[in-house]
């Protein structure tokens, strides 16, 4: 299964798996509701962080990025078949046409529109449709990283996979002009999303294969990973949740992330890839969508849009840097070239979120920013350094576009660490 049938799998199905398992004599349901269930092992981390974890009692700075698992050829159900290629390029024309005639419109504290961070699949890399995307950014509407399904026939090699990260990200740096560098490096430097979540071999061995993952990534440039969270009762889902870390198991480790050092005000992060996550957390009762229990994990689909009831559980996540707390750091994602998930990324109820969030953030006593996953990051490396005020002026704090970065003659090289 790739990620655009499995986008919605977690959450969605973990009720039906519960109800099937019930029925008499129903063992194969019975026995795939208990796999699932084994998949929770992120549950008692989180009841902890519920009774001990305090959000921001004053005003708080909410920081917001989306991370677009961006890919054109995505057919709604199914599987790894994809969009002929006359499609394609009208879903990608059609977005760049209408996604800035939307953001437009609505503005942070700052004056900045809401950008998607564009995480393009490296397997699918085509440079006509790159061309397009590249542009639309180059205009100020969003940055490219990095995506990558792999190992989903039979596991994915370490050396196949330096090779596709590398030739993709040069293909992006050197062809394109996107990515970004740390000041007196020529070497660019990326944000990753793993396709199916499945990072470092995290899923049991299947849609990667590459348990050194997180060390390829260290060394070929990668700055941070936003994949996480999966879903509720998905096996790639990790028990360490609604955080911002760097990774202290060593990273050839299979699921490295799996365990980490929290950032923390005045310690400067040292390991990378940073890992960046997003809100994982369930509410229950009349406020759930369901009027049960409603699962949640920052995932803006058709079925499932923003609304400001989900804002307060992605501030009540309260996802910071140790010392910072009323810097909140909400990493939301989507898949924006999904037909079915238009509402969510530019239809009516996308635009009626923006407008209610940005519209009562003064009366909810918050500060609104719009930002990047490299803008995220350097805010978060900001705050980690002990930088105060409005974090809207750290957007470009380390990490910055090639036009912006003060890059050096000599050649670059394919091991490109962060800070190297």
């Amino acid at each position: 299964m790739t990620e655009n049938a499995a986008k919605h799998d977690g959450n969605n199905k973990a009720t039906a798996s519960f109800v099937q398992a019930r029925r008499p004599g129903n063992r194969r349901p019975r026995k795939l509701l208990f796999s699932k269930l084994s998949y929770s092992r992120w549950l008692p981390s989180y009841a902890w962080q519920v009774i001990t974890r305090r959000s921001s009692r004053g005003p708080a700075h909410l920081i917001i990025a989306i991370a677009d698992h961006f890919e054109p050829s995505i057919v709604p159900g199914k599987g790894r078949a994809h969009a002929p290629y006359a499609e394609q390029e009208r879903r990608l024309q059609e977005w760049c046409r209408e996604y800035p005639k939307v953001a437009e419109a609505y503005r942070d504290s700052d004056g900045r529109p809401l950008l998607h961070t564009y995480f393009y699949p490296a397997e699918q890399y085509d440079k006509p449709l790159m061309e397009r995307l590249a542009y639309h950014c180059h205009q100020g509407w969003g940055e490219v990283e990095i995506h990558l399904h792999h190992g989903l026939e039979k596991p994915d090699t370490a050396e196949n996979t330096r090779r596709q990260l590398i030739e993709f990200r040069d293909s992006l740096a050197f062809t394109h002009g996107c990515l970004s560098y740390v000041d007196g490096s020529n070497c660019p430097q990326y944000a990753f999303v793993h396709g199916n979540f499945a990072l470092a071999n995290s899923a049991g061995g299947r849609a990667c294969g590459v348990d050194s993952e997180l060390q390829i990534l260290n060394e070929t440039g990668c700055y941070a990973d936003l994949t996480m969270p999966a879903a509720a009762l998905h096996r790639a889902q990790i028990s360490k949740v609604n955080s911002l870390y760097e990774c202290t198991l060593p990273l050839t480790e299979r699921a490295a992330h799996r365990q980490g050092r929290d950032l923390k005000q005045g310690r400067s992060p040292r390991v990378f890839p940073l890992m960046i996550q997003g809100p994982l957390s369930f509410s229950l009762g009349p406020t759930a969508r369901n009027g049960f229990v409603h699962l949640e994990n920052g995932s803006l689909t058709g079925s499932n849009p923003p609304t400001l009831r989900r804002l307060r559980l992605w501030k009540k996540a309260a996802i910071c840097v140790q010392g910072k707390p009323e810097w909140i750091f909400i990493k939301l994602y989507c898949h924006g070239m999904d037909p079915t998930d238009y509402d969510a990324v530019l239809g009516g109820p996308f635009q009626s979120f923006l407008a209610e969030l940005i519209g009562g953030a003064v009366d909810r006593r918050e500060t609104i920013h719009f930002v990047t996953a490299r803008e995220m990051v350097n805010i978060i490396w900001a705050a980690c350094d002990g930088r105060d005020g409005n974090p809207g002026e750290y957007r470009d704090y380390r990490l910055k576009l090639a036009q912006h970065a003060n890059l050096t003659s000599s050649s670059h090289s394919s091991n490109t660490s962060v800070g190297s």
